[in-house]
């Protein structure tokens, strides 16, 4: 028997993106946003969904174009300062100690502290009641040497990304690897011989 939660956003982590967008004016600014994912593998896409009411809305809406910037976990604390405070009010990245370095390929800042980048541009846009979901496709991904195995490839374990549980209104740090995908549940499937 399950016991009824009510309807909340009990989706369990979510992923913490920090989205660098450029204002009105050029100027660079990061948010931290939870409510977003993978929306589409080709061509390869990513979601975010943001209040209209938050600074970075106005320059999603201008500009069409954001970054991904995946925080480690020994961000946190700068991750959930970018989330705290507006961009309207403050700069931001020059509190936290951060340098915006401007994408060869979308109008919108990287990051250069945070171990992964994503430049997208806008393809998508839709109202969603409280917060309005940006689709970005991916055109460019950059990583630290760091985040990279030796034979060149991204490694989870070295970015070390943060999730958050909404519910809890916590961050918490990866896990343990627990199997390979694709491949762990090949022992459940009795079709194949």
């Amino acid at each position: 028997m399950k016991t009824s939660l009510g309807v909340e956003t009990h989706v369990y982590p979510t992923p913490v993106f920090i989205v660098g967008t450029y204002d009105a004016e050029g100027r660079p600014n990061a948010m931290t946003v939870a409510w977003g994912g993978i929306c589409c593998s080709k061509p390869p896409c990513v979601n975010i969904s943001v209040r209209k009411t938050r600074y970075t809305y106005c320059s999603l809406m201008q500009r069409k174009a954001f970054t991904i910037n995946i925080p480690s976990r020994d961000q946190v604390a700068v991750a959930d300062y970018l989330g705290i405070v507006s961009g309207r009010d403050a700069d931001k990245l020059a509190a936290a100690g951060l340098t915006p370095i401007p994408s060869d390929v979308v109008d919108a800042p990287y990051l250069a502290e945070f171990p992964l980048g994503l430049g997208c541009t806008v393809v998508h846009i839709a109202d969603l009641g409280a917060h309005t979901m940006f689709v970005g496709e991916i055109l460019e991904a950059k990583s630290d040497q760091a985040a990279l195995t030796a034979e060149g490839k991204l490694s989870a374990k070295l970015v070390q990304p943060l999730c958050f549980v909404p519910g809890d209104g916590l961050y918490f740090a990866l896990g343990k690897e627990l199997g390979a995908a694709f491949s762990v549940g090949k022992a459940l499937d009795s079709t194949k011989d």
